[in-house]
């Protein structure tokens, strides 16, 4: 069954991150494991600047529930990579992000399903809790209609 390959106006906030040679493989494609190191410090860094605080810090903090990738396309060194991010989703205490990876072109190379869920910092095996306001607050303006 034919997927929807993204495009760039699916996405609501970009980032550009620069390829490394180290990140290629022996087939002279990305390795699989920088993708999903890409799509974590884009909602990270978004978190951390649309915050202004240091979400380490934060009483509750998100950790990785799912994650996932689709590849359309090629990503390759010495190109950099846009990055879009969208959110699906705004829970209690969970956030489903989407995020696109671009290398040109309108149609992105590859899409992450980036979940996000809270817990305690002070005691991170304490089940899931409520997201903090701050993070509540940056990850709305990201959800698509």
């Amino acid at each position: 069954m034919p997927q929807h390959r993204p495009t760039r106006a699916d996405y609501v906030h970009w980032q550009q991150a620069t390829t490394r040679w180290a990140d290629i493989d022996v087939y002279g494609h990305m390795n699989n494991a920088r993708y999903f190191e890409l799509i974590d410090t884009v909602v990270n860094n978004h978190l951390a600047a649309a915050t202004g605080v240091d979400i380490r810090e934060l009483p509750a903090i998100g950790v990785v529930a799912e994650v996932g990738c689709r590849y359309f396309a090629e990503v390759g060194y010495p190109d950099p990579v846009d990055l879009g991010v969208v959110v699906d989703r705004v829970g209690r205490s969970s956030v489903v992000y989407r995020v696109g990876l671009f290398q040109g072109g309108e149609e992105a190379a590859a899409e992450g399903r980036f979940v996000h869920v809270y817990v305690d910092n002070d005691d991170p095996a304490r089940p899931v809790v409520p997201m903090p306001e701050q993070i509540r607050d940056a990850v709305t303006p990201l959800l698509r209609a």
